[in-house]
């Protein structure tokens, strides 16, 4: 990765934290060389982050730096006031912007913050009309960033609708603080040279996937006390990632901030047996929770959800490849996630404190030769609009890789990695 200097002033100041998580994203999650170009994607809560991360971006040599501010109660809106044809409405031209920053290849900055019920009153059937348009028309764009065409990292900030529900039972000023302080901490910021700390981090992520790819299981089974008692048949040449993931302009940056996760590709037609939820799934400004799936033929076949079961059936009839997995990642219980002791109710950080699995699309770098699609769907690898994780590992999870010729070695024993 490339060299940084990272902002000396005292790191108990949180606006030098600030600063650093801002040159974290730059120098580790995307690696911008000099003369690259950045799209930032942020809350209107981020504009300060987004500032100093522009800043890092223009002093690490960036050409360009282009910044969009969202905002989710635009959404509320939609949903709530929007006539039917307003839901389904996306102009042409937002599809073509997106896929001319891929072309022009900016790497891609995405900060999140959502409140993860924002949604819960809104008629899902509504979300899922949007999120189906969207993801339609976003196809090429998402499917060349899962394939590493650009660099891209996901990252958080902590807004108050968040914190507050993280931690209802703290006023807003202590809820946020105590959000960012976990920020902080399992991004490493808190250290005096994220940068550097992230380089051991990801190069120990490696070894880890380099042993499980000298292996190449064909398959893989979880067990846990709540129910999950799942076989998951593995991709032909599949390959296990964690960590970061060099895009095809050769540069290694790290997709995700925080990550503790090692995953690869299912098999799309070889999973077996029952997934139990070990923790709520916030998608689609909605909360799931208690998701119970039997799969059968890499099919889920029965569905179940103590909350959210609407929102999870109509992420399952997305279409045909919706219902079948996508990734299975594995997660020790005891990464810096998990050691807060904090719910996030948000999948960047909530999938690493917890092995999980992903309903939907697979990552074609997962499958080696998988950028083309003859070769991703020959070796198993599934095709969807969709691509959800969902937590299921405890810290009482076994997990046993199965050999090609039915031997079964232990890869975890009580959520903690055993090789």
């Amino acid at each position: 990765m490339t060299n940084s200097t990272v902002n000396s002033a005292p790191p108990g100041d949180f606006g030098a934290k600030l600063a650093r998580y801002a040159e974290l994203l730059i120098h580790t999650g995307v690696n911008l060389p000099r003369g690259g170009k950045v799209h930032i994607a942020a809350p209107v809560e981020a504009t300060e982050l987004a500032r100093l991360t522009a800043r890092a971006a223009y002093r690490a040599g960036a050409a360009d730096v282009r910044v969009v501010y969202t905002d989710p109660h635009l959404a509320l809106a939609l949903f709530e006031d929007g006539s039917d044809e307003a839901v389904t409405f996306l102009p042409e031209w937002v599809a073509r912007e997106r896929e001319a920053m891929v072309a022009d290849g900016y790497a891609m900055i995405t900060i999140v913050g959502e409140d993860p019920s924002l949604l819960a009153g809104v008629n899902p059937e509504r979300v899922a009309a949007r999120s189906k348009v969207q993801a339609q028309a976003l196809r090429a764009v998402s499917e060349a960033i899962g394939g590493m065409h650009v660099n891209w990292t996901v990252a958080a900030i902590a807004t108050p609708a968040w914190a507050a529900r993280v931690y209802p039972e703290l006023g807003e000023t202590e809820a946020v603080e105590r959000l960012w302080a976990d920020i902080f901490t399992v991004t490493r910021v808190d250290q005096a040279d994220p940068v550097a700390a992230w380089d051991t981090h990801v190069r120990q992520l490696k070894r880890l996937g380099d042993v499980l790819n000298a292996r190449q299981y064909a398959a893989i089974h979880l067990r846990s006390g709540l129910g999950t008692d799942l076989t998951v048949g593995l991709a032909e040449n599949h390959v296990w990632m964690g960590g970061g993931e060099v895009a095809r302009n050769g540069i290694l940056g790290v997709p995700n901030l925080p990550t503790d996760e090692i995953f690869t590709a299912p098999h799309r037609e070889r999973v077996e047996g029952w997934a139990v939820a070990s923790k709520p799934l916030s998608v689609r400004g909605q909360l799931v929770e208690g998701i119970r799936v039997r799969f059968e033929g890499g099919r889920a076949v029965e569905v179940s959800a103590a909350r959210g079961q609407d929102t999870l059936e109509r992420l399952l009839a997305t279409d045909e490849g919706a219902a079948h997995l996508g990734e299975i990642a594995l997660v020790p219980a005891s990464a810096p996630v998990a050691r807060t002791g904090t719910l996030f109710l948000n999948t960047l950080f909530d999938e690493n404190a917890a092995s999980h699995i992903a309903l939907g699309r697979c990552y074609p770098t997962n499958v080696v030769g998988g950028e083309d699609e003859a070769t991703l769907a020959a070796a198993g690898g599934n095709d969807s609009l969709i691509h959800v994780d969902w937590m299921i590992g405890t810290p009482d999870t076994d997990v046993d890789g199965i050999t090609a010729g039915g031997e079964r070695e232990p890869l975890m024993r009580a959520g903690e990695w055993v090789l």
